[in-house]
């Protein structure tokens, strides 16, 4: 998988994979370098995504590691053969945050997603007006061609949803993300109206978390679960102030599947969350 300068946080994760496969078995560089028969320096910079690796490399690796999980070797695999520069994202290369491309990467990848939204709808389903607020609301302020590159961006992302085969996505949203008021009571009216038509696709469950649900874990921050083809591959990403953050540990997995899990209990079935949106756009 050749690598972009700066590698994408896809690279960087399936060097963090081979990095992970070789210390699972207790082999230094030195080690590993002697039973793959090259220099260690090409293991490191393999490893820290400097390098690409080919998929069949991957493959020697991994059975020189006795790696016994045929399906993650596979997916290690497919991710070195990928190719850059032959996705939409990367028309956007040098005009947006690097976090951006990364963030369409991962959804593009995903076999499923889960998201939680607390105070902002998810970007996936943002009606257009409803994105060009919450940019106007930017620190600093973004310039008129900025605001306009950043919600064309966010419209490029939604056509996933478009796609033949498009992942399953399940969107938690708090019942604070429905009544915030991002522009004016036309332009969430909208947004309410673009939600629920986009809760009926078959791929979408939205489910609504109301203020008598009471507390839950991370209530504070907005998170997406990106599931992988294998369960070792999966990532979790969360809004920090400056950007997104991906985690890929299995303590974090691990936790935040917990977490969803928790929040996903305390939310209202489907059919119930359409009829309580209905409720909030007939408030305004």
């Amino acid at each position: 998988m050749p690598v972009r300068k700066p590698p994408t946080a896809r690279q960087r994760r399936l060097g963090a994979e081979l990095r992970r496969m070789r210390e699972q078995v207790g082999l230094s560089l030195a080690e590993a370098a002697a039973l793959h028969r090259v220099d260690k320096t090409a293991i490191s910079n393999t490893e820290s995504a400097r390098f690409g690796v080919s998929a069949d490399r991957v493959r020697v690796w991994a059975a020189n590691y006795s790696c016994p999980d045929r399906a993650y070797v596979d997916a290690l695999a497919s991710m070195a053969r990928e190719r850059s520069g032959s996705h939409w994202w990367d028309e956007y290369k040098g005009s947006v945050a690097s976090f951006m491309l990364d963030l369409a990467e991962l959804e593009h990848h995903a076999v499923a997603l889960r998201h939680v939204q607390i105070t902002h709808l998810p970007g996936l389903l943002q009606h257009v007006d409803y994105a060009r607020a919450v940019f106007r609301e930017a620190v600093p302020p973004l310039t008129p061609e900025a605001l306009d590159l950043q919600v064309d961006f966010r419209m490029r992302r939604q056509t996933l949803l478009d796609r033949a085969d498009p992942p399953a996505c399940s969107f938690l949203l708090h019942e604070a993300a429905l009544r915030m008021l991002f522009g004016d009571r036309t332009v969430v009216r909208r947004q309410l109206e673009h939600l629920l038509e986009r809760s009926e696709r078959e791929v979408v469950t939205l489910r609504v978390v109301p203020f008598s649900a009471g507390g839950f874990p991370s209530a504070g921050s907005s998170t997406m679960y990106a599931s992988g083809p294998v369960r070792q591959l999966d990532t979790v990403q969360i809004d920090v102030p400056n950007g997104v953050t991906f985690l890929d540990s299995e303590t974090h997995l691990t936790n935040y599947r917990a977490v969803l899990d928790r929040m996903e209990q305390r939310s209202l079935e489907p059919g119930p969350s359409r009829d309580f949106i209905h409720k909030v756009l007939q408030e305004l």
